[in-house]
């Protein structure tokens, strides 16, 4: 089994992060809900309690029965954590009167295996209200900063068998300098863990279980061509071959030439896939509709009819294949329960259950990083994996009113200009996301000796590193300019171009 450093999630909005890190050092680890511990087995080399935005003085603030893992695995409390351990074990937690966040300096006080490699002065980045004013009697101070006596504590041996210490701060977070080595201390020198998390390894290990679980069965899967289900569809595939069967739909309102390119990248990758022409079903019922949650939902229940005929053609299918990563999962166990809102649109979540198949996961394991890095190792064309996030409902949201063929058109070949402008000038690499907004709007222009009355576009390009924050990119004003007059010149219907440079939030990435 899989050697495990478990972290334990009360909230914090860095537990995510943590496991990155950890996984960065090619170590696996899982993020469990604080109130789902499960059973601390031999495969679990360690445990990470993660931050929160509560305080422990807070009514039914998170807890758990410390009992239960001290002693048993080495323990590294991360902010809260290490509060929750103090407060637990008879030390003493301030309410502070205003709340630490940012850079800040500390000094080592003494030597650990913990500390090893690290500055005895050094950055970190701390994000706290409460602090631990006193430690429990079975601690000592591993260092302080000039504001708080206690920013990282260890147990002592004669009180603890298995080692156990606190931080104050994120060494999750870059801004902590030594961060990743202070994880690296913990996962490998403390808790023995061996650095052999890696693509080859997942791909390896992937393929063994996909073969073992599906045998002979037939598995069916709906392809996008974005990264996600594309990884997932190769790792199956190796393991099954010619028993899965990928479905790509073509709903009318994807890039330009989008459709016949993608499958004919995944034909020339062996993949048994067969395109399902349906724009004109699309194009029909949207006809009108201009609110974007009518939009997606029409979109998400034809693509879910379509999918589900051409499913039903196939015979004696067991399993349905999905992109599902890691994300994903944590979203749906999350210390807070499920979101409130899930996108109609959505992977194929939305499949009816008389469909009663099983359901094949292989990325569930994986962050959106380390798909790349399966998908490289895998071979699949760099065009695939370095593609921009699209909106699953396409550009039915980038059209800000009713989609019609003709809008699809024109929004079509402006995006193209843009997209290959970005590439041609060596930027596409360094935005984390691009596309073209078709606004509702007429503008006034000239064209040689004619006056014009047509559409306004919008150029959107932002840096993200997940999508739940970005801010807009500072393209170079020749750039814009270009692609500017390459739209207007080359795209009938468009006399007008604006750059949006509204960051996420308050703004979004997408405008519907």
């Amino acid at each position: 089994m899989q050697q495990t450093i478990l972290i334990l999630d009360f909230g914090s909005q860095y537990t995510q992060l943590i496991a990155r890190r950890v996984r960065e050092l090619n170590i696996y680890c899982e993020i469990v809900p604080y109130h789902k511990l499960p059973p601390i087995d031999e495969h679990i080399a360690g445990i990470i309690l993660s931050g929160s935005p509560a305080s422990v003085y807070d009514d039914k603030h998170p807890n758990i029965d410390l009992k239960a893992i001290l002693n048993k695995k080495p323990i590294l409390g991360i902010c809260y954590g290490a509060q929750l351990m103090a407060y637990s074990l008879g030390g003493q937690v301030v309410r502070s009167t205003h709340r630490e966040y940012g850079r800040a300096m500390i000094q080592c006080l003494n030597e650990d295996a913990l500390l090893t490699g690290i500055s005895p002065e050094t950055q970190v980045w701390m994000s706290h209200g409460d602090a631990i004013s006193s430690i429990p009697e079975s601690f000592e101070i591993l260092a302080s900063t000039d504001s708080i006596p206690v920013a990282a504590m260890r147990g002592k041996a004669d009180y603890f068998a298995k080692p156990v210490y606190g931080l104050q701060f994120h060494p999750e977070v870059t801004h902590s300098l030594f961060g990743k080595e202070l994880l690296y201390n913990f996962c490998v020198t403390i808790c023995g863990c061996t650095q052999s998390w890696t693509a080859k390894a997942y791909i390896d290990e992937s393929i063994r279980q996909i073969k073992k679980t599906v045998g002979n069965d037939k598995v069916v899967m709906a392809l996008s061509g974005g990264v996600d289900s594309t990884v997932a569809a190769i790792l199956i595939h190796r393991a099954i071959g010619k028993n899965l069967y990928c479905i790509f739909v073509d709903n009318g309102l994807l890039r330009k030439n989008e459709y016949e390119q993608v499958l004919d990248s995944y034909r020339h990758m062996g993949l048994n896939i067969k395109g399902v022409d349906a724009k004109h079903t699309f194009y029909s019922e949207l006809a009108g509709v201009n609110d974007p949650e009518k939009k997606r939902k029409i979109i998400g229940r034809l693509f879910i009819e379509l999918f589900d005929a051409e499913a039903h053609r196939i015979q004696d299918v067991k399993w349905l294949g999905q992109g599902t990563i890691y994300p994903d999962v944590i979203e749906s166990v999350s210390v807070h329960g499920p979101s409130v809102t899930i996108k109609s649109h959505h992977n194929v979540g939305g499949l009816p259950e008389t469909m009663k198949l099983k359901v094949l996961e292989p990325l569930r394991l994986l962050f959106k990083d380390e798909v790349r890095s399966v998908g490289k190792a895998l071979d699949i064309d760099l065009a695939i994996l370095t593609r921009h996030p699209f909106p699953g409902p396409g550009l039915a949201i980038r059209i800000l009113s009713d989609v019609t063929k003709e809008k699809v058109h024109i929004l079509q070949e402006a995006d193209a200009i843009f997209i290959s402008l970005l590439k041609s000038e060596g930027w596409y690499d360094k935005v984390w996301q691009a596309g073209v907004m078709l606004l509702p709007v007429h503008s006034v222009g000239v064209m040689g000796d004619e006056r014009t009355y047509e559409q306004v576009v919008a150029l959107r390009a932002v840096e993200s590193v997940d999508g739940m924050t970005a801010d807009w990119c500072h393209l170079p004003y020749p750039l814009l300019a270009k692609i500017s007059n390459e739209i207007i010149n080359k795209v009938k219907g468009i006399n007008r171009v604006v750059y949006d440079i509204s960051s996420k939030p308050p703004a979004t990435i997408e405008w519907e």
